[in-house]
């Protein structure tokens, strides 16, 4: 448990299973509302980190402290889609959440997903239904329906062109003021817009 309200990172290495070192010595304080981007080529251990950092890879020392009872959330770059309604789709895995149907509409709208708004109480195999882009949309909807203490992003705007992923790093930015976010992106990627 980390002492305080941040994720500190302290002494850490991660190795892979062959003991091959891929990062090494990190020390980092990340504090509430800090957006974070780590950049590196494929293969530097941007996801061997974030997964470390989830309690999901073993290989390495040090410490990673989390604060305790934290709402930790991860949008991959596929998302997963539980069978069911659009709605359903949207709170989970938090499927206890009864949120108004206004609060989904309106994140929909923000999302860029104003079209499936109609379609909230309709049952589908959203997975096959959605493009990548959509269902990364669906993803980001998610987060912001119940902002999460820290976010973990793995690439997760990789099928939506510049300006979109533009617009969903700026909303989230301005709605999601007090989580942390671990955004993991290859060298060219896009961090968060500056605060304003």
């Amino acid at each position: 448990d980390s002492p305080d309200d941040c994720v500190q990172l302290c002494a850490l290495h991660i190795s892979q299973h062959d003991g091959k070192v891929m990062i090494a010595d990190a020390d980092v304080v990340i504090r509430p509302g800090e957006k974070v981007l780590v950049r590196g080529e494929s293969g530097s251990g941007k996801s061997t980190l974030i997964r470390a950092i989830a309690g999901l890879w073993p290989w390495g020392g040090g410490e990673i402290l989390i604060p305790p009872k934290a709402l930790v959330s991860f949008i991959p770059q596929k998302p997963y889609f539980p069978l069911g309604t659009l709605r359903d789709a949207l709170v989970y895995p938090h499927t206890e959440l009864n949120l108004p149907r206004e609060a989904m509409v309106n994140v929909l709208v923000r999302c860029g997903l104003s079209h499936l708004a109609p379609r909230l109480d309709e049952t589908d195999n959203w997975s096959g239904v959605l493009s990548g882009g959509e269902q990364q949309r669906v993803a980001f909807a998610r987060a912001m329906l119940n902002p999460p203490d820290i976010l973990i992003l793995d690439e997760p705007t990789s099928a939506l062109d510049e300006l979109s992923q533009f617009k969903l790093m700026e909303y989230m930015r301005d709605e999601m003021t007090k989580t942390m976010v671990i955004h993991v992106g290859h060298p060219d990627s896009h961090p968060v817009p500056p605060p304003r």
